[in-house]
């Protein structure tokens, strides 16, 4: 009997989702998941199926993913690092490489994950950060966006927040936390007048953490909380929503680029 030469590595990755399919290798475009794939197997020596701990849609960023693959080639963790930051897109950067437990599973052990959205509330985007926050001119009223977010957190059906046609087992989530945070200036690269200082506009940045998300359903979530900070719904009627279950009580799914997967959380 062979000795089983295998082990499994741990990655840390980040990307600028706005070019890329998303995270899940597509029959056409470019993925994180088949470029980390494509990668790896000039290694390897054959092919290998990375997985990630969730998957992002299109225009979609990451700050922190975390994936998982099991290889058999012999190469440290540092030179693996250096030589997948060579091969892959400039859009894509492992972070860090690590060998872990056999049995670790970066989707099946994940316990918590946080995204955070971002939102330019000004009277234009910046042309350097248009590709990373939602443009959002009106005003809004931050205080009952937060109200509407606090009702979120704890454990709750969140059908109503998961994509339309989305097959899903179980649509039970427990949110830990909801915050919307209200910050001034750029959130990429600082514009500034004539005269110097920084062009007027807020950057509002909602953070969730839980222990699972449905399809677009962070970005369910910020299209209701805008449409209460709007003055389009009371707050309290997110309740209402998460009792309803039905997918057109809630507001509409904000756009993709505002949203990040920051980090995910393991035992």
């Amino acid at each position: 009997m062979g000795i089983d030469s295998s082990r499994t590595l741990k990655l840390t990755i980040a990307y600028n989702g706005t070019r890329l399919v998303g995270w899940q290798r597509q029959a056409d475009g470019d993925s994180v998941q088949a470029a980390l794939e494509d990668a790896l197997a000039r290694f390897e020596g054959a092919p290998l199926v990375v997985h990630g701990a969730g998957r992002t849609d299109a225009g979609v960023h990451a700050l922190g993913q975390v994936a998982s693959v099991r290889v058999t080639c012999v190469h440290d963790v540092e030179t693996l690092l250096r030589a997948l930051n060579a091969q892959l897109p400039d859009d894509v950067r492992v972070l860090h490489v690590e060998e872990v437990a056999d049995g670790f599973h970066a989707r099946f052990d994940a316990r918590a994950k946080t995204y955070r959205y971002l939102i330019r509330n000004a009277p234009f985007v910046g042309p350097f950060e248009r590709a990373f926050v939602w443009h959002v001119p009106q005003s809004l009223d931050v205080a009952a966006m937060q109200e509407a977010a606090d009702s979120l957190v704890g454990t709750h059906d969140f059908a109503a927040f998961q994509s339309v046609g989305s097959v899903t087992s179980g649509t039970v989530r427990t949110l830990f936390s909801s915050r919307v945070a209200l910050e001034s200036g750029a959130c990429v690269l600082s514009l500034a007048g004539p005269d110097g200082r920084s062009v007027p506009g807020a950057l509002l940045v909602y953070e969730v953490r839980g222990d699972g998300f449905l399809r677009h359903m962070v970005r369910t979530i910020v299209g209701t909380l805008v449409e209460v900070g709007r003055g389009w719904r009371a707050p309290d009627s997110i309740a209402q929503v998460l009792g309803g279950g039905l997918r057109h009580g809630a507001g509409p799914t904000a756009p993709p680029q505002g949203l990040f997967l920051v980090g995910v959380d393991y035992d």
